[in-house]
């Protein structure tokens, strides 16, 4: 927060000592508070008062430590998010290598069997079972579930719960040596985990203002099957950013913006975030979405909130043909009207406080404690 080239404009750096909270926070829950893999429980790794690492607002991430050689049962309701996704993963967030970082097992809830009021169950072993299996391994560490939703309004999280099997309770209390290595985790995280969202972040603002590019993650933790949008934004005050991008058939899309620090951008009150069901596409197959840091009466704006510069994230989910690259045009904002087609969609302010308020009342929703 106080290194070279580290903005400190008093908005970044009070960000940034509320981002080292958030980042213990986070790493409290990654390391420590469900880290047990003897007894585990599902936590939110990601909250949108707990932003890292370029979380996507369209997404709830429930987080639990495992052991590769036990079995566990995974059971209750998959909810109506658009996508659920389950992945056993080796390597850890805190060691800050990605090279660490393996899938061992990836299932898409297209490929599980739900019954007809959602109920849903799964084994996580080391040998083959019927039904909804998911493999375990040497070497796995922790179980990663990704729900997707698209109209926030609408679709509901999952409500499950994990159990190891032949696990003893009442739950024995923490063994210090096992507490003591939660805690060494917890150090690394700080000292490692977090300087590699910040090299990250540093590489994306390095690219040539208001550039993205996709690239598809099937190596490492993210999600399979998902094409991810490397870019940043960067906008004056006086001035507006416009993106033009060409959808491809896909189950999911987003756009979002992000600080210095790869958290996104409040979206539960300002329309920081853009996805295929809240954005609307222009009449010639376009969608042409407007950062300015005034609402410009665009109904694809995206908030910087305050910020001139940050990342820009996109994310296409199992497209079905090449995803094209945005291209973006940086003018005046008073200028914004004459460039965009006369029959792009226009929202008036009263429509875009109903909008946001939709936006708040979901993410509360969802986040519901």
């Amino acid at each position: 927060m106080l290194g070279d080239g580290v903005p400190d404009a008093p908005q970044d750096r009070a960000e940034g000592f509320r981002y080292l909270l958030r980042a213990l926070a986070a790493g409290f829950i990654l390391c420590v508070e469900h880290g047990d893999a003897e007894h585990p429980e599902f936590g939110r790794m990601v909250d949108h008062r707990m932003a890292w690492g370029l979380d996507c607002p369209d997404c709830l991430y429930l987080y639990t430590a495992v052991r590769g050689d036990a079995t566990y049962r995974i059971w209750g309701n998959r909810g109506s998010a658009n996508h659920f996704d389950v992945q056993v993963n080796a390597g850890h967030f805190a060691s800050g290598n990605i090279q660490d970082w393996t899938v061992i097992t990836n299932v898409s809830g297209d490929d599980l069997e739900v019954g007809p009021g959602g109920e849903l169950e799964m084994v996580l072993s080391p040998t083959e079972r019927e039904g909804n299996w998911l493999r375990n391994a040497e070497g796995a560490e922790f179980i990663l579930i990704r729900q997707y939703f698209d109209d926030w309004s609408a679709e509901r999280p999952a409500d499950l719960v994990i159990e190891r099997l032949d696990a003893d309770y009442p739950t024995p209390p923490p063994a210090p040596a096992d507490l003591a290595q939660r805690y060494d985790r917890l150090i690394e995280w700080l000292d490692t985990g977090v300087d590699y969202w910040e090299e990250w972040s540093r590489n994306w603002l390095a690219l040539a203002p208001n550039s993205m590019t996709f690239v598809v993650d099937d190596v490492s933790v993210g999600l399979r099957g998902q094409a991810y949008g490397l870019g940043n934004f960067y906008c004056e005050p006086d001035e507006a950013v416009l993106l033009t991008w060409e959808p491809v058939v896909c189950r999911h899309f987003s756009f979002s913006l992000a600080n210095w620090y790869w958290e996104s951008l409040d979206f539960a009150t300002h329309q920081s975030s853009l996805n295929r069901n809240q954005s609307t596409v222009d009449p010639d197959g376009k969608l042409r979405m407007v950062i300015a840091h005034q609402d410009p009466g665009h109904a694809n704006w995206l908030d910087p909130v305050g910020h001139t510069k940050g990342s820009l994230a996109g994310r296409v989910l199992l497209p079905e043909g090449p995803v094209a690259q945005p291209a973006s045009q940086v003018i005046p904002l008073e200028e914004l009207g004459e460039i965009l087609p006369p029959d792009t969609a226009r929202i008036s302010p009263e429509e875009r406080t109903t909008v946001l308020a939709a936006r708040r009342r979901a993410v509360w929703h969802r986040y519901r404690r």
